[in-house]
């Protein structure tokens, strides 16, 4: 089976003072390629955590992480940094554009600082503005769109790479029901176009149905894991 994450049995400890807290417990999550999963639960419960571990951005306390096959956990930081660049693509509730580039050249830079040839670069651009729905739009710079479409532009930045996993924080937190909703069927539609693995956090729970599952996180546990409409993920704790 084809298993773009796979985290086992992963807790992530912090110092707290003459304590430890525990920002995950025991958590075992695995997606095959083309998973959409839904990840839920109040502020403080584990979510941006286990982004934080699937990116390689923290390492775990104990437990294993991999990415696409690659257990992650005892990489150097500079094979960290290969592998978010080539297996990963990380959507940040906030667009962070840079304001000086248009729509294009976001994505022409997230490929340039990947060593890519720009004939090929320009080409993957063209493509991901016209998947996300912005082909015409890519000499705008950000102040020129509206937040839905800088959205938008974020998506296409993370899918320059071709990666195996997309991890998504709050994606629809300062978007309208509209445009929450039009960035939530994208991301449904570039998981199945694109065979990606993708984990979203999220509080919008109305816009749980297009995913294939939904994990509600509590105390740095997954507490309960259900179908959500689509294909059943194979997510466990």
């Amino acid at each position: 089976m084809d298993t773009p994450l796979n985290l086992v049995n992963v807790t992530l400890e912090y110092p707290d003072g003459d304590s430890t807290l525990k920002a995950l417990d025991q958590v075992s999550l695995a997606l095959g390629a083309g998973d959409f999963l839904a990840l839920v639960g109040p502020s403080g419960s584990g979510k941006s955590s286990v982004l934080a571990v699937s990116a390689a951005l923290l390492r775990p306390t104990s437990g294993t992480v991999a990415i696409d096959g690659q257990e992650v956990t005892a990489l150097r930081d500079a094979e960290l940094t290969s592998l978010r660049r080539e297996k990963i693509g990380i959507i940040f509730q906030q667009p962070n554009l840079l304001p000086s580039l248009t729509a294009a050249e976001q994505l022409l830079l997230a490929d340039h600082l990947r060593g890519k040839p720009l004939p090929a670069a320009r080409k993957r651009a063209a493509e991901l503005l016209d998947v996300v729905g912005l082909g015409t739009v890519g000499d705008k710079r950000p102040h020129q769109l509206s937040g839905g479409q800088r959205q938008r532009v974020n998506i296409a930045r993370a899918l320059m790479g071709r990666p195996k996993v997309l991890l998504v924080d709050e994606p629809t937190a300062a978007l309208d029901h509209e445009r929450s909703a039009g960035i939530v069927r994208l991301l449904r539609e570039v998981t199945d176009e694109f065979n990606v693995a993708t984990v979203m956090v999220t509080h919008d729970t109305e816009f749980v149905p297009l995913t294939d599952a939904v994990a509600t996180m509590r105390d740095g546990r997954i507490s309960a894991l259900h179908p959500s409409g689509g294909v059943p993920s194979r997510a466990s704790s």
